[in-house]
């Protein structure tokens, strides 16, 4: 393969600039026939020998029109000519929202799947500078912040997009002189698609009216926007850091701290944490959206969805998880023995011990009961509605009460295990015991509860007041 100089070092400063390639990389390249993907080959091609790559291509089949199946047959003769291994994925399109929106997510399931397939370190997609112009400008008829301003990464996980620096025309230019064939879709003419009608209206009409070149404005644009975006990401990155604790499977966040943040960087924070807490980092609006609730006057009371998120206030404080916290099922206490409670990530152990020469524990997670006091059986649970409690040294109020007064988050009091000896509270674990069975000068047999972290499990931390 012989390619023109000029265009292959644009390409080459692309690659480096933004590190899409090390060398020694198999790239699966997605190739429709189309005159950007059939460039896109034969410039990959061109790289190949100097970094070493092994190239393959993948032809996404979508059944979308008549005559699908020769763009195939084209594909796998351009393969063959230039020495590439060619694959051809068939996609069922069920369009949910829009026809383009569906196609595009067959074809970037269809790519995945055969990168999966052979091993590919990168997939090389043929995205243009017009094309990012067209993105651009789409985007900022839609009202798009700057997020959607920044346009179409360069690169996003292994999907690299060399191109993003060429002009279509120039393109076309080069397999014109390389004596290269390509395909042109007539669906790309379609003026039924937005993007149809951006790339044969708009953008001609604002060039055409305007001395300045359009698309490299749009692609100024887009790069600025790009710096501003991943400015944003690094400060919130740090905010996030620095505001969050991993508590179980959620991230807790001070809510006073988070609202003093500047908003764009305070919803940002939230999108990463959502990020952080599994799968792809949702749209912005989802962030503001999530922020605009959590800052309200006054503010939500009960967990509330967010995506796929559950989100929940509690006094100062913001938890965001993947799901529900696992409600504590009511169990019997052996004794003695140990009791896993894994909804918790905690285990209960119970001895009986001689009263003589017995220190009475001062920590949290460990107490002691006069064994001939203490009325059987003992279960443990969750906490219920209408809970009373009686704390050792202080009358009897609402669980719920002592609860917010010793400021245990909402999502803690529903994990905090309760101990009952016939249907009275003795023990808030891990906070505070009850009244009833103290250990006097007379008692015989002690009764020691202790609570302690379940084995690979991170112990539990309770932010609380009091003594126990």
């Amino acid at each position: 393969m012989t390619v023109e100089a000029d265009v292959l070092d644009v390409v080459r400063d692309t690659v480096r600039r933004h590190a899409m390639l090390a060398g020694g990389e198999a790239v699966l390249v997605a190739v429709s026939g189309g005159a950007d993907s059939t460039a896109l080959l034969h410039l990959l091609g061109g790289l190949a020998p100097e970094w070493h790559l092994r190239l393959h291509v993948l032809h996404v089949d979508h059944q979308l029109r008549a005559g699908s199946a020769g763009d195939a047959d084209f594909v796998r003769a351009l393969g063959r000519r230039l020495s590439v291994p060619v694959e051809v994925a068939t996609v069922e399109v069920t369009a949910r929202a829009s026809l383009e929106e569906a196609a595009r997510q067959a074809r970037y399931a269809a790519l995945e799947a055969e990168a999966d397939r052979i091993g590919a370190h990168r997939i090389a997609l043929g995205h243009t500078a017009d094309d990012q112009a067209e993105t651009v400008l789409m985007r900022l008829l839609e009202g798009a912040g700057v997020r959607g301003l920044a346009g179409i990464p360069a690169v996003r996980g292994r999907i690299i997009r060399p191109l993003l620096a060429v002009r279509r025309r120039d393109l076309v230019a080069r397999l014109e002189r390389a004596g290269l064939a390509w395909i042109e879709d007539p669906t790309n003419r379609d003026p039924k698609f937005f993007r149809n009608r951006v790339r044969h209206e708009l953008l001609p009409l604002l060039a055409a009216s305007y001395a300045a070149d359009v698309v490299v404005a749009l692609n100024r644009v887009a790069g600025d926007a790009r710096t501003a975006v991943e400015t944003l990401e690094r400060v919130a990155s740090v905010e996030l850091d620095r505001l969050t604790r991993v508590e179980g499977d959620g991230l807790i966040l001070p809510g006073d701290e988070l609202s003093a943040l500047p908003r764009p960087v305070a919803a940002e924070v939230l999108r990463l944490a959502a990020a952080r807490l599994g799968g792809r980092a949702p749209l912005r609006a989802w962030a503001h959206r999530g922020l605009g609730r959590l800052l309200a006057s006054p503010p939500p009371r009960r967990p509330f969805r967010l995506g796929r998120l559950t989100v929940e206030v509690s006094g100062r404080l913001v938890r965001l998880a993947r799901g529900a916290a696992p409600a504590l099922l009511a169990r019997p206490v052996p004794i003695p023995g140990s009791l896993a409670l894994p909804e918790v990530g905690l285990r209960l152990e119970t001895r009986l011990l001689p009263a003589e020469g017995y220190a009475v524990p001062r920590e949290r997670d460990r107490v002691a009961f006069d064994a001939d006091e203490l009325p059987g059986p003992l279960v443990v649970r969750a906490r219920q509605a209408g809970d009373r409690f009686r704390p050792f040294g202080a009358g009897a109020r609402r669980l719920k009460t002592f609860l917010i007064d010793a400021k245990i988050p909402r999502w803690e009091r529903e994990r905090l295990p309760i101990v009952e000896a016939k249907g009275e509270i003795v023990w808030v674990a891990g906070l505070r015991r009850g009244a009833r069975a103290a250990l006097t000068p007379g008692s015989r047999r002690v009764l020691e509860l202790s609570l302690k972290p379940l084995a690979n499990e991170r112990p539990r931390p309770v932010e609380c007041e009091g003594t126990s």
